[in-house]
């Protein structure tokens, strides 16, 4: 699972759909409907929200929003709490650019043509994040290949 800290636009076509799935999962184990997932270390900063499900939704906001943008129809009654959309939480800007860097590497197998276009780009936050300084977030698993 991994819910990204870089705004959807970056994602390619695989990426949003993949984390729009992702993200419902995540919100399914917040709300205690699912037993699967329920350590994963990605869902650390919703539950230190007071309002994690809020959180959650409001993430969720952001992937539709953004599928709306290219065409795409992500089904917007899944999500628990949509009108959570002025949650907001802090990344640090180590977490942002450890992730920009995890992303550019997928895109660069996967998706050649995303990866150029971003290539040159600086890493934005999701819209409900906001950049705080500090390193790679300790809830992280960084992968040593990738790092």
């Amino acid at each position: 699972m991994r819910i990204w800290s870089v705004h959807p636009r970056f994602l390619d076509g695989k990426g949003l759909v993949a984390g729009w799935r992702e993200a419902l999962l995540a919100q399914a184990v917040l709300a205690g409907r699912t037993r699967g997932y329920i350590r994963h270390p990605q869902l650390v900063r919703f539950r230190a929200q007071d309002d994690p499900i809020g959180a959650i939704g409001a993430y969720l906001v952001g992937l539709a929003d953004e599928a709306d943008a290219r065409d795409y129809r992500f089904d917007r009654t899944r999500i628990d709490r949509p009108s959570a959309r002025d949650a907001s939480m802090a990344v640090t800007d180590g977490q942002l650019w450890y992730e920009w860097a995890h992303l550019q590497a997928k895109l660069a197998a996967r998706s050649p043509e995303v990866a150029t276009r971003w290539r040159d780009a600086a890493p934005v936050p999701h819209p409900v994040f906001h950049i705080v300084p500090g390193p790679v977030e300790g809830w992280e698993r960084p992968n040593p290949a990738s790092a």
